[in-house]
């Protein structure tokens, strides 16, 4: 799947160094605005145990994770609305993810220059926020302007659109997000066209040093406002990160335990993204390979196996699903078909998460 996350944030908040932690990639990472100018783009594996719970049971000759598509972004700052600094290209790259990963600097250090002089989270969501929100009234402003003119016409679509986009720049206008608003599906439809960045689901990441892991002043705040909002928040030291995968995998062990964690914080961001995301996880298993597959959430299993390859779903007869935690009990697929442990789901069965599917096809 094509879906990709953006890392958005002031400028010198930690995003580079996360992003080369996430991507091993060398991307710059300067102490100045804009080190970043075009985005930088990598997959990021999403760590998942149930792999390895698979190849328990099941030798295999490799395995394969699900990943996301993690995309740099260049620092905004204040009236980038307004075409500041190199706004307008940053919020055109905005644009093209599905989803944000706002990193927030939670973390004190005179040597490091914070844009607005000081660190303050909260100002910091609020300035982005900010000027997302007025790049979205822009774009819907002109769209209303286009729609006034076609809804003379008598027709009713766009009548309809023209309402709702009158809605819209009315919620904007009142400084709110699209996401934090409530839309029938009808009125989804008209938002989605219009590309609205407000409306694409967030993630707060707060950059802290190895002294904030356990929460600080900083994140505290930002976890009290994101929790009003309904919104996710994940704690991440992006330079101890950074070190982190650079070192030899016997190595890592003895620097989490220093720093008081049981994974690498990247681990949990990735499987947050994912989530964000709304993907989901279904699982193919043989000797050959063992793989997680992504999907949306609420695909059907032709579609699912699409994702595998066309002629599954042109050619879909069943699938034939079973469950990780029935393999483990049982100890082998052919155990699970004995016991009845294997179902079989015609071309209206959604996808679960965490499904083992083996699809029939016939092209």
């Amino acid at each position: 799947m094509s879906l990709r996350a953006g890392i958005v944030g002031l400028p010198n908040v930690g995003k580079s160094t996360l992003f080369n932690a996430l991507t091993a990639a060398d991307v710059e990472a300067a102490n100045y605005p804009f080190a970043t100018i075009e985005p930088n783009v990598g997959v990021v594996p999403v760590p998942d145990e149930r792999l390895a719970q698979i190849n328990s049971v099941i030798e295999t000759q490799r395995i394969v994770p699900a990943v996301v598509e993690i995309v740099d972004i260049a620092g905004l700052v204040r009236g980038a609305s307004e075409g500041e600094g190199l706004g307008n290209q940053f919020l055109g790259h905005i644009r093209t993810v599905d989803a944000i990963l706002e990193v927030v600097r939670c973390f004190d250090d005179p040597d490091i220059t914070h844009v607005e002089g000081s660190v303050d989270p909260i100002r910091d969501i609020d300035t982005i926020e900010t000027e997302l929100i007025l790049a979205d009234l822009q774009v819907a402003e002109r769209r209303l302007e286009r729609l006034e003119r076609a809804a003379k016409s008598g027709d009713k679509a766009q009548i309809e659109a023209r309402d709702v986009a009158r809605k819209v720049v009315d919620h904007l206008g009142r400084g709110e997000t699209i996401r934090a608003g409530h839309w029938s599906e009808r009125e989804w439809a008209v938002i989605d066209e219009m590309e609205m960045l407000t409306a694409r689901p967030v993630l707060y990441v707060c950059n802290v040093d190895e002294d904030g892991l356990a929460g600080n002043a900083h994140t505290r705040a930002v976890e009290e406002w994101a929790e009003r909002r309904g919104e996710p928040v994940v704690v991440i030291c992006a330079q101890a990160e950074a070190e982190i995968a650079q070192l030899d995998p016997s190595d890592q062990a003895d620097f989490l335990a220093d720093l008081g964690l049981k994974e690498p914080g990247l681990h949990t961001l990735a499987r947050a993204t994912y989530q964000l995301l709304g993907l989901r996880t279904f699982f193919t298993a043989g000797p050959k390979e063992i793989r997680a597959w992504t999907i949306v959430a609420g695909t059907k299993a032709p579609q699912a196996g699409g994702v595998i390859h066309s002629d599954f779903e042109k050619g879909f007869i069943r699938a034939e699903v079973y469950r990780i935690e029935d393999l483990l009990e049982h100890g082998s697929e052919a155990a699970l078909r004995s016991a009845g442990k294997i179902r079989i789901e015609g071309k209206d069965y959604v996808v679960e998460d965490g499904d083992v599917i083996h699809f029939r096809f016939n092209v």
